[in-house]
């Protein structure tokens, strides 16, 4: 799906915003989508290299059907090769070096498998959605036959035209805003900025469930003026927004970076309430807010880890003030 043919049997994937022109035998950026004599094909097609049941919260998803299991799902492959990536190990593989650790696993298999363990959703993730697009869109399309939701974990590096594609079987996405700054983007990511917040600002319009994810490297992303245009962009998209502030911990080529202290976390919580943001959450810490109304400022969703321990929200709206909670919730909250 979604790419054009060029001259002399080159072809320009239409995918993400990459916009790959690929000659014959050469794989994209992506490291799976292959120019075969004039034909992009994907290599990835319903070979899962993950298959797991989460609790939504761990995407992290904390508006959407909160207490739901989801059934994650991820091939091989990226579009960014970000240095501090915390799935590295799945994420940076290509189907040139790596077949370990895949099976086969059909859309419909999926669907049925998610059925069966009674998910409310299905999670494109640990990798990225955008790259086994064809894998993605056919499950999606099944699963909203079939009563189920759909949610993608991404890093927003996505064309136009992917999205108005998966748009009417997309209900939810996190969406990872790494950084407010084009170096950034294209030091560690070896990506740009512009076309993510495209992708947040486009998803929000069409109605899609967005929070953000900004994952704080110490040293990189994490000076109070970056933080506060993080949060001032979200706020301008929609403060209704969730934004996951989390702490990153050594990996991959950052191993030798510190972790994010409890102080950057908290000072980035203060920036995106300042900012006008209804829900800011610390996100891999011990310490748990929980979900507060942003009216009248009392705890509606109080988590311990991934688990929910106490639910103050029915039929979508705080107990404690009648005032509409935004997101997904069942009639029961």
């Amino acid at each position: 799906m979604l790419y054009e043919k060029l001259g002399d049997k080159k072809v320009r994937c239409q995918l993400c915003a990459h916009r790959c022109t690929i000659s014959p035998k050469d794989i994209g950026i992506c490291g799976v989508r292959q120019n075969r004599e004039g034909f992009l094909y994907t290599l990835v097609y319903a070979e899962a290299i993950a298959a797991n049941i989460d609790p939504i919260e761990k995407k992290p998803l904390y508006h959407f059907f909160p207490g739901s299991t989801s059934l994650s799902i991820a091939t091989l492959g990226c579009n960014f090769k970000c240095d501090f990536c915390q799935n590295w190990q799945i994420s940076q593989l290509s189907k040139q070096n790596s077949n370990r650790g895949i099976r086969t696993l059909l859309p419909e298999d999926i669907v049925r498998l998610a059925k069966e363990k009674k998910c409310k959703s299905i999670s494109y993730t640990y990798t990225e959605p955008t790259i086994f697009f064809e894998y993605a869109y056919d499950t999606a399309k099944l699963a909203k036959a079939q009563g189920l939701y759909n949610n993608f974990v991404t890093n927003g590096y996505m064309s136009r035209e992917a999205i108005d594609a998966i748009e009417p079987y997309l209900d939810a996405a996190n969406v990872d805003l790494k950084s407010f700054r084009e170096e950034f983007y294209v030091k560690n990511c070896k990506g740009h900025l512009q076309p993510v917040l495209d992708s947040i600002r486009l998803m929000k319009k069409l109605g899609i469930w967005v929070e953000v994810t900004t994952l704080i490297v110490p040293g990189e992303n994490d000076s109070e003026s970056e933080l506060a245009k993080i949060a001032a962009f979200i706020a301008e998209v929609g403060k209704d927004i969730p934004w996951h502030i989390s702490r990153f911990h050594p990996d991959y080529k950052f191993i030798n970076h510190k972790p994010t202290s409890l102080e950057t976390l908290k000072k980035a919580s203060f920036l995106g309430k300042e900012a006008g943001l209804r829900y800011v959450y610390l996100g891999n810490v011990l310490e748990d807010y929980g979900t507060c109304c942003w009216q009248c400022g009392k705890l509606i969703i109080q988590r311990s880890c991934f688990d929910i321990a106490e639910n103050n929200i029915k039929n979508g709206k705080c107990v404690f003030c009648n005032t509409a909670i935004d997101g997904f919730f069942e009639p029961s909250q």
